[in-house]
């Protein structure tokens, strides 16, 4: 896996990122200085939100409150569980090239 296959995915998570966020714009790539770590750590911590949001509205809906509806619940879950699935995959392909260049003769 090469490094540009990386930016690429990393730039898809962050466009599906703000679009789940609402945003309209994308954010130009020239200002932010983001280092990997914190973006990856920014993505790991929208998945974790993504997930503790579906839960609390799982949680509504079982308690029966009646402003939460059942649309809206499995949608939720099903955001969290793709998003989850998108960083797992990501986490795959990560390990993967990190054996890559771990085998590397020098």
């Amino acid at each position: 896996m090469s490094v540009n296959n990386i930016e690429q995915v990393l730039a898809q998570m962050r466009t599906i990122r703000i679009q789940a966020a609402g945003s309209p714009e994308l954010p130009d790539p020239a200002v932010q200085n983001v280092s990997f770590s914190n973006l990856l750590k920014q993505s790991i911590d929208t998945v974790n939100q993504t997930q503790v949001q579906a839960n609390e509205m799982k949680q509504a809906f079982e308690l029966g409150r009646d402003d939460v509806n059942l649309s809206e619940v499995m949608i939720a879950v099903q955001k969290s569980s793709l998003s989850f699935e998108a960083m797992l995959q990501v986490r795959n392909k990560l390990i993967d090239a990190y054996k890559e260049v771990m085998n590397m003769p020098i």
